[in-house]
């Protein structure tokens, strides 16, 4: 028997280190290969020659070979049957007293059990560990059946040292690999969570625009279409109106242009030394009053009376509240009578804006089961601070619609992000 090898013989292994199945091709070629070439090592020493004490190498001594290395190939499929026809094999081979040293597969075998047999965050499992004794009771075994002339104090040390460190590299491997698996998941896990996050705050965005451009676009065109119709219809009778109507649409398309740049420049990084669309001042409750001029000017009279402290609520919410008080006066105005009552009252927590439509017509009669543009909007700025939306009939042949919206003071945080969403 020849002397045992050195440690190298663990770290020639130490590169299959990715658990695989049976059936994954890459794993199984390599196992297979390995059962070879462990094969090919037992059968090279035996046809090497006899050492002193060991007995002729005979047909069994090939088979025995062949029992304790092929095993190997199937450990990952089953790894207590693949231990056990290799133990049994070393036993038999060791009591023939053949030249070729025996320990080479139980060395691999429990390199690849402790590489391949379980997978947890435990570095080491009662499983793997049990292999490991009954590699060790058996290779212990196998050498003190051999004669003294093969044996030595050295040979035992060294081969039980080299078996722990074959068990030691492949549970070290094994958990190295596990946390790296483990990291891999994780990192897939928040990538997908940080595409999840950006998706929504993509849909989010384009919501915000496409609530703006209705606010802007709806507001503006529905004056514009009413004094269009106006001048139209007195353009040959009373040509000073109809010149004052034409002036009201040149002013009103001017706004829209420029609060459409502003509301898209806010998409766009400025450049160097360009003012920040973002700095410019939003619409807050105190430009109301420019609203209702607007629309006394397209023939809708708006009685509108402000309660309470305006300079007071948060930009977020008042801007929610303009834009409500905005899209419901001009629904009064494409599909009401030709009065309104805008009634804005804030709280220490909490805006109330209340339009009324006092005729027989609708303030949102384009969709009465609140499903319309207008109301979708609406909703979803009431929604966006937790307030509510009151629309329908006023019971006295009119329409109402009323939203609510609060500010508390544990919200301050929610309606300063809503802020810089809402500009």
């Amino acid at each position: 028997m020849p002397s045992v090898p050195g440690a190298s013989t663990v770290d020639d292994m130490a590169w299959i280190t990715r658990p695989a199945r049976w059936s994954t091709g890459p794993a199984y070629v390599v196992d297979a290969l390995v059962a070879i070439a462990l094969l090919g090592l037992l059968v090279s020493d035996l046809l090497a020659g006899r050492e002193p004490g060991a007995e002729p190498t005979t047909l069994l001594a090939f088979v025995s070979a062949a029992a304790m290395s092929l095993p190997y190939a199937a450990h990952r499929l089953r790894p207590a049957a693949a231990l056990a026809v290799t133990c049994a094999a070393v036993v038999v081979y060791s009591l023939g007293h053949y030249a070729g040293y025996p320990g080479y597969a139980l060395f691999v075998m429990v390199f690849g059990l402790a590489l391949h047999g379980h997978h947890g965050n435990a570095l080491f499992s009662s499983r793997s560990f049990l292999y490991f004794l009954t590699s060790l009771v058996t290779l212990s075994l196998a050498l003190a059946v051999q004669p003294p002339e093969l044996v030595d104090l050295s040979t035992w040390v060294s081969s039980l040292l080299v078996l722990a460190v074959a068990w030691l590299a492949g549970e070290n491997l094994r958990a190295r690999h596990d946390r790296w698996t483990q990291l891999e998941e994780r990192t897939r896990r928040l990538e997908a969570e940080r595409e999840e996050r950006a998706r929504q705050a993509v849909d989010a965005e384009r919501m915000r625009i496409a609530r703006e451009l209705h606010d802007v676009v709806a507001h503006s065109m529905s004056l514009i279409a009413v004094q269009a119709g106006v001048a139209n219809h007195v353009i040959d009778t009373r040509p000073n109106v109809a010149r004052e109507a034409l002036g009201a649409i040149e002013t009103t398309s001017r706004s829209a242009l420029v609060e459409m740049r502003r509301m898209l420049g806010v998409l766009r990084q400025p450049d160097e030394g360009e003012e920040s669309a973002a700095l410019q001042p939003c619409y807050c409750l105190n430009d109301l009053e420019a609203v209702v001029r607007q629309m006394a000017a397209s023939g809708l009279q708006v009685e509108m009376t402000i309660s309470g402290e305006p300079d007071a609520v948060p930009q977020a919410v008042s801007l929610s509240a303009y834009r409500i008080a905005q899209e419901a006066l001009t629904n009064v105005l494409k599909h009401g009578g030709g009065s309104a009552q805008l009634d804005i009252r804030c709280g220490d927590d909490t805006v109330v804006v209340e339009v009324r439509d006092p005729g027989a017509g609708s303030v949102i009669r384009e969709r009465a089961d609140g499903s319309g543009h207008g109301l979708i909007g609406m909703r979803e700025r009431v929604a966006v601070f937790g307030g509510q939306l009151q629309a329908g009939p006023d019971g006295r042949g009119g329409f109402r619609v009323a939203a609510r919206l609060p500010y508390a003071e544990e919200g301050a945080s929610v309606s300063g992000a809503s802020s810089g969403a809402s500009r």
